[in-house]
């Protein structure tokens, strides 16, 4: 028996009127295969597509899925289903699931797969709950499947950050694929699990590398001051030998 989704209030108006702006440089632009002139046009969805799901930042060679990209130009798939295939791909998985809680990749799909920002925590726990309950590809299927991207964005369109302008306000937000995958916890936690490395037989490397540079250990020195006057000695016997032709 699966778990109902949790209920949560939708108390931010933002994203669920109309606006009254004016369009221009700080609207989303709309990419869709409705108005496709040319091979360039659909070049330039595809882009975008990458761009919403994934980080600009992580929009390498590496990660592009060319087969749905093949299937998408051949007709064979909807857009729909090309963000579905991006946001379930391996590479997406590795580069936010793993490295984040489900109530943040929860907040992370939301914002670039329904093109808004989660109304409350609640809704984060809400979701949270379906990915661990019903898995990462069930919890996408449902936002895909959902009325409100069904009305938002349909199975032509890519999607996009819906609302950047907020009342009495004259820049946008934050696009949404330039937000760092990160939160503040895991942030946290970089620069301790980047600065140790347990090497069997080799040295603890941690931030005491940095104190050598300052007061190194008496048996670093000792080796430094035997290569030394080794060198010298070397360098003392091979002028020697020129000198008196050796």
């Amino acid at each position: 028996m699966s778990i109902p989704l949790l209920s949560y209030a939708t108390n931010s108006q933002n994203n669920r009127v109309d606006g009254f702006e004016v369009p221009g440089d700080e609207h989303s632009r709309i990419f869709t295969t409705d108005n496709l002139l040319g091979t360039s046009d659909l070049d330039n969805l595809i882009s975008a597509a990458y761009r919403q799901i994934f980080h600009e930042q992580q929009m390498l060679i590496s990660h592009r899925q060319r087969f749905l990209e093949s299937q998408l130009r051949a007709g064979q798939i909807t857009v729909r289903e090309f963000i579905r295939g991006l946001a379930l791909s391996d590479s997406f998985r590795r580069l936010v699931f793993d490295h984040n809680n489900n109530y943040r990749f929860a907040e992370i799909c939301i914002q670039r797969i329904l093109g808004r920002n989660v109304y409350s925590e609640r809704e984060k726990m809400a979701w949270s709950i379906v990915i661990a309950t019903k898995g990462i590809q069930r919890f996408i299927d449902d936002l895909l499947n959902s009325d409100e991207y069904l009305d938002n964005f349909g199975d032509s369109s890519v999607p996009y950050q819906r609302r950047r302008i907020l009342p009495q306000q004259t820049q946008g937000e934050m696009p949404f694929e330039r937000m760092a995958r990160y939160d503040k916890y895991h942030l946290a936690k970089l620069p301790k699990q980047s600065a140790r490395f347990n090497v069997p037989g080799a040295a603890r490397l941690d931030y005491t590398l940095w104190k050598w540079q300052k007061t190194p250990p008496k048996a670093v020195v000792k080796v430094g001051q035997g290569i030394i006057y080794a060198g010298v000695a070397t360098i003392g016997l091979m002028a020697l030998s020129v000198l008196f032709g050796f």
